[in-house]
């Protein structure tokens, strides 16, 4: 099989290559380090899984997943972050993903979830499984944040952490109007007011690292 690794730190391509190396069931290995090279890899070979990081210098993991989607949707993509599951996983898979772990899980666990995916099957978690069972089993209402599209829930992310409207509009090579429309529409769905509000519900929902 052909794996193709998108993630922009080398030492963390590096590892997850030897581990599937040391499978002894792959056939190529190939890397890109950004959503860009990553669509040009997609489009040049033929891949039997795509492990992809979340968090990319160019674009959001989750905007490169639904663009492979949309190009070649019979790739299935393995998201990988450092991030706690419960922050993007129920998004990754709604956009296509067909599994989703966190980079401390130990290597079996990578292989484990590339030899479901190309068996046709769906990775995730016990912990995560167990989480969205409970999920499913609640008639409460979603939480705020879960109401917010991708792009919003990023951008809320961003403003968190106490970034800048101008500073978030470099990161995301936005206009700083387009950014403040985002954080309008975060305000109102959320039915806040200031930016204020918005940090204090991120972090008491650890929604920031």
């Amino acid at each position: 099989m052909n794996v193709l690794i998108v993630d922009d730190h080398a030492i963390v391509r590096q590892g997850l290559k030897q581990i599937l190396v040391e499978s002894g069931k792959i056939n190529l290995i190939a890397e890109a380090d950004s959503g860009a090279g990553a669509m040009r890899q997609i489009r040049e070979g033929e891949w039997g899984v795509v492990v992809l990081d979340i968090s990319l210098p160019d674009r959001n993991g989750i905007e490169v997943l639904k663009q492979i989607k949309k190009e070649r949707p019979k790739i299935p993509v393995l998201m990988l972050s450092m991030h706690d599951e419960g922050l993007y996983a129920i998004r990754a898979l709604k956009a296509g993903a067909s599994g989703y772990m966190n980079k401390e899980s130990a290597p079996e666990e990578l292989m484990k979830a590339v030899r479901k995916l190309l068996g046709g099957g769906r990775y995730v978690s016990p912990a995560l499984a167990e989480t969205l069972a409970s999920d499913l089993s609640q008639d409460t209402g979603r939480p705020a944040h879960e109401t917010l599209s991708d792009r919003e829930f990023e951008v809320l992310r961003k403003i968190a952490s106490g970034k800048t409207v101008g500073q978030i509009a470099d990161e995301l090579h936005l206009s700083v109007t387009t950014v403040s429309t985002y954080r309008a529409r975060i305000l109102e769905k959320m039915n806040m007011s200031t930016t204020a509000e918005l940090m204090h519900y991120a972090l008491r929902n650890h929604l920031v690292d």
